[in-house]
């Protein structure tokens, strides 16, 4: 593998001082380029491209074209593994994603393997691989998965959901059946993340999209428990170099010190924290990584700029943080903004 020429990022979810902020975005390759729906054009669809090799690696690729970012994230979707256990995944344009044959009962899930990533999503490590030779070390690669709470609420759902009721029913009634799920979700992602390490993966990011519609017992024993047991069971180590892991709740602002207490290297913030406060809550013991409003990138360049400054200032000084929005960008941005906020980031964040 080819010598590492940015390891910013890298350092600084290490905590070890960088020369500046390191900067991504979540959902940086998508549908805000132009050049990313020309290619998902050609694709035909979203999971099309997702499956195909050379497209998927291109996708991943084009934002560094255009912006100094200091990592590239794998393209690729959170529900690739309860598609890969067979629930029949699609997408219906401006809808999102849905399955055709959802998890409801004992027996759906008695059914459901747990996934082997080299005979069942073996796509996604090929586009691992292939963009970690295509990048020649110039930026570290994340790769990533849903949590298994995250991933449950769709395949019981069917769909996105705003109340969740059938998962938080299930929840309720049928407690010892969620965790059969969560704990066959639990084995499937700690396969599919070490799977995309050994493929040239350098960090991995686990997404719990949905923890935070979850009371506080509840959050402890059905999300945050199953991304322990994933966090104790990857491979530490790849390249001679550690590999870490960022844990991200949206809506989890209530349980950092938890989240910290797993063995993450990294707490994802979404915007509704003030990253100075989470600071002062975790202390040294995780990078913290965040946390502008998506929604401020619709403002003028001057309003992206003052933002960006009022969160590296409630950061302040010391190592260990990594500036991203709170969620991914939305469709609808103008590229030029995002353009505008990354290089903000590297003007005011230069030692």
């Amino acid at each position: 593998m080819s010598e590492l020429k940015n390891d910013r990022f890298l350092k600084a979810l290490m905590r070890q001082p960088v020369d500046r902020t390191p900067v991504w975005m979540m959902r940086q390759a998508g549908r805000y380029l132009p050049e990313y729906r020309a290619t998902r054009a050609q694709a035909g669809d979203f999971m099309s491209l997702c499956k195909n090799t050379e497209l998927a690696c291109e996708v991943t690729l084009q934002p560094l074209e255009r912006y100094e970012l200091d990592a590239a994230i794998l393209f690729s979707d959170i529900l690739t593994i309860p598609d890969a256990m067979g629930l029949g995944l699609y997408f219906e344009e401006g809808e999102g994603p849905k399955f055709r044959k959802p998890v409801r009962t004992e027996a759906d899930i008695e059914q459901l393997q747990v996934i082997n990533t080299a005979s069942d999503l073996s796509y996604v490590t090929d586009a691992v691989s292939m963009i970690r030779r295509e990048l020649q070390g110039r930026v570290p690669l994340i790769g990533f998965s849903g949590s298994p709470w995250t991933l449950a609420t769709y395949m019981i759902e069917g769909q996105s959901s705003r109340d969740f009721a059938r998962a938080k029913t299930m929840l309720y009634t049928q407690p010892e059946l969620m965790h059969q799920l969560l704990d066959k979700l639990a084995l499937s992602v700690i396969d599919y993340l070490n799977a995309q390490i050994v493929a040239g993966a350098q960090v991995v990011q686990i997404f719990d999209t949905w923890g935070g519609a979850l009371s506080h017992a509840a959050y402890q024993e059905f999300s945050l428990a199953y991304m322990q047991k994933i966090v104790s069971g990857l491979i530490k180590q790849a390249d001679g170099r550690d590999v870490p892991v960022i844990l991200f709740t949206k809506g989890g602002g209530l349980w950092l010190e938890a989240m910290a207490d797993t063995g993450c290297h990294a707490l994802g913030l979404d915007w509704t924290m003030d990253i100075g406060a989470a600071k002062k809550r975790v202390g040294d013991q995780v990078a913290l990584q965040g946390n502008m409003d998506p929604a401020i990138l619709r403002a003028d360049p001057a309003t992206i700029e003052r933002e960006v400054q009022g969160i590296l200032a409630s950061f302040g000084a010391g190592n260990g943080h990594i500036f991203n929005l709170g969620h991914g960008i939305t469709p609808d941005i103008d590229p030029q903004h995002a353009k505008v906020f990354i290089e903000a980031v590297h003007k005011f964040s230069a030692n």
